[in-house]
């Protein structure tokens, strides 16, 4: 069972290069290095065009509900519950894996049906799309953050969906497991859904600065 796990975690003394285990060759990796870089220069640009628009044009703060607020907790859930998922690949719990993975898609879709919710508030505070320029981009940023959410839940779905076909008997389940492939993929997409979970954290942090600073 010992050289099991060895092999299983890529760690051995032979010494042999394994591609899955190097985040500065494999193709996924330098992907989801860029895809984070360029998510990030995008919504810096958008940070930063709202900054200009409200200082060139005098535009009134605009209030952020407070369910974005609590939005952020409901984030911060789902990233704890893809640690769960990642641990509980790492030491073969099925079941827990699975547990892990449906409270992240159900997390997600209550962060996306109370942002939903965010954006009634601001529609019966006379706050549209289409007020000012800087209801505008409040839009657009938190539409854009709804929109990479959303990215993520196919990935998820899979995952789920894999592990509930595949992991039916011990030997299926073993496979499953020694996937080098599969730990690699969980692991980016555990560090999208952090990467998305901070990037929210700076946007709510940047709109209630911005109301403050009149």
């Amino acid at each position: 069972m010992k050289e099991q796990r060895m092999e299983k975690n890529g760690d051995s003394d032979s010494g042999e290069f394994n591609e899955y285990q190097s985040f500065a060759f494999h193709p996924y990796n330098v992907m989801m290095t860029l895809l984070l870089f360029g998510i990030t220069v995008l919504f810096l640009a958008f940070t930063a065009a709202f900054v200009y628009t409200r200082v060139q044009s005098n535009l009134p703060p605009i209030r952020v509900p407070g369910i974005f607020l609590f939005n952020t907790l409901v984030l911060l859930g789902s990233s704890t519950t893809m640690v769960w998922a990642k641990r509980s690949y790492q030491s073969d719990d099925t079941r827990n894996y699975q547990r892990a993975l449906g409270a992240t898609i159900l997390l997600s879709i209550l962060f996306m049906t109370l942002q939903f919710w965010g954006w009634s508030q601001l529609f019966s505070q006379q706050i549209f799309i289409h007020s000012d320029n800087s209801a505008g981009y409040l839009y657009l940023i938190s539409g854009l953050h709804f929109a990479h959410v959303i990215a993520g839940l196919p990935f998820l779905g899979i995952f789920l969906w894999t592990a509930r076909k595949r992991m039916k008997e011990p030997v299926s389940v073993l496979v499953y497991f020694s996937d080098p492939e599969k730990r690699l993929k969980l692991r980016l997409l555990t560090i999208y859904w952090h990467f998305l979970d901070a990037l929210w954290i700076y946007l709510v942090l940047f709109f209630f600065v911005n109301y403050l600073v009149r």
